[in-house]
């Protein structure tokens, strides 16, 4: 169902081409009849918007993978630094959340701890829509943030970092099996904006799957049962994406090789002082506009990757100072 879903969208897309660059030729047409300038710019206007769209649609032909229509989970971790990692955190989730609002992603909070004094501790965002884990999935890594730092006093130039895990949503027709007793579960109470306690209960709930390390998190009910029902989910997710990522590799053991998620491993750097640079590391695009960004603007960032993972190309990179 989710294939089929998927191909009547690409081809109601092209077909919506179709009709847009008509009636943008249409204006033109009518413009020049009538010497209406006005009319004439709109059609050209409509052809600029056609050329966006058809490179967008263009791009979703590069979400071919076996999870990439899947809706995904993010999640953000400070690095070290305390609180100036942590306001780099928050940071990133109002950037991922922007960008979801853009791309009329529903975006869900499934999990949030406040910093010490500002920023998060954690944070585990939910984006449902088509192709929401193919465009996100380049995501994960380490991102950079060099900035004159507002927690100085002395106003020094600070560097900070921060990790994002993008893993895929797992449906029904995936079997993920997990063996209860190589888990352990904790429960907790859930914080919400401001540190303050939401629940007088510990119905938040984070499970541990002792074999690989992986540890999820949820606290978006108020119920602990729906809580734990999520949060297994969440951790099967996870497990299918460490599945996902061995597939990879065993396929295209080369590329998988640069595409490494870890800390180390900085795939943007965001400059704000003393000039103003986004830089991917992986495949060169930069922007000068780092509040547009912050808001949100990353399709080209995410383009650019999506095309490097399909068609391999290398780039040699320099990060920035």
């Amino acid at each position: 169902m989710r294939e089929r879903t998927s191909l009547e969208t690409q081809i109601e897309g092209i077909l919506k081409l179709e009709r847009d660059l008509d009636d943008a030729l249409t204006f033109i047409e009518l413009g020049e009849m009538e010497d209406d300038a006005a009319s004439i710019a709109e059609g050209e206007a409509g052809i600029k918007a056609v050329e966006v769209e058809a490179a967008r649609l263009q791009v979703e032909t590069l979400l071919s993978g076996e999870a990439d229509m899947l809706d995904t989970y993010l999640e953000i971790h400070p690095g070290a630094g305390g609180t100036e990692s942590q306001d780099w955190a928050e940071m990133l989730l109002r950037m991922y959340r922007r960008w979801g609002e853009r791309r009329k992603f529903k975006v869900e909070t499934l999990e949030y701890q406040d910093g010490d004094t500002a920023g998060i501790k954690s944070a585990t965002l939910q984006f449902k829509g088509h192709n929401a884990y193919g465009w996100l999935k380049t995501e994960s890594g380490v991102h950079r943030l060099v900035r004159i730092s507002p927690f100085d006093s002395n106003a020094r130039r600070q560097t900070s970092f921060a990790s994002v895990w993008v893993y895929p949503v797992v449906d029904d027709r995936i079997v993920i099996d997990i063996n209860e007793s190589d888990c352990r579960i904790d429960t907790y109470r859930a914080q919400g904006a401001g540190g303050q306690h939401i629940n007088t209960t510990d119905s938040a709930v984070r499970i541990t799957h002792i074999p690989s390390g992986i540890a999820v998190s949820c606290q978006q009910e108020r119920s602990q049962h729906k809580n734990r029902a999520k949060a297994w989910d969440m951790l099967r997710a996870r497990l299918y994406e460490v599945e996902l990522k061995k597939r990879e590799e065993k396929a295209n053991a080369e590329q998988a090789s640069k595409t490494d998620i870890g800390w180390g491993h900085q795939i943007r750097s965001y400059v704000l002082q003393p000039y103003q640079l986004v830089k991917d590391l992986r495949t060169g695009v930069s922007s000068n506009a780092p509040s547009e960004v912050l808001d949100g603007a990353l399709d080209p960032f995410m383009e650019a990757s999506l095309a490097q993972r399909v068609y391999g190309t290398e780039v040699e990179v320099e990060d920035i100072d």
